[in-house]
């Protein structure tokens, strides 16, 4: 059984969560100096996010099919969820098609340092937020 109930769901998390990564200076910055534009293909529920760091802010599209992305990210829902815990290693998931990417992957693997930070954020921005339901750090 998938982690989000519905796309509806998944969205509110992830994108809200985005945005505070690019409200997160440590973070932002190091993403912004990257200038690429990541569009996230997410499977079960289904949805598309771009984030696009090619501005001077780092701005969170979801929908957005039509932008032309430097790199595009293929996952499940479930994977991406389990990557902001730190959860998934990004060389092993890409390994073993748990993720898809295409475009300059080094570039990709290169941003693994500026979102580490996003590692700790990412279960305290849940239950701030009121989705403490989904910290699979809790215990039980």
């Amino acid at each position: 059984m998938a982690t989000f109930e519905s796309a509806e769901k998944f969205e509110e998390v992830l994108v809200g969560f985005f945005k505070l990564m690019g409200e997160t200076p440590a973070i932002a910055d190091k993403l912004l100096a990257s200038k690429l534009i990541i569009r996230f293909n997410y499977s079960d529920p289904d949805l598309v996010v771009v984030v696009d760091c090619s501005g001077d802010k780092i701005d969170v599209r979801p929908h957005d099919k039509e932008t032309k992305a430097t790199v595009e990210m293929t996952m499940s829902a479930d994977i991406a969820h389990r990557f902001w815990f730190g959860k998934v290693n990004l060389t092993i998931a890409l390994t073993r098609k748990e993720m898809v990417a295409k475009g300059p992957i080094p570039k990709v693997l290169k941003l693994l340092p500026a979102i580490k930070p996003s590692y700790a954020l990412y279960p305290e921005y849940l239950e701030a937020n009121g989705y403490g339901e989904y910290n699979i750090l809790k215990k039980k």
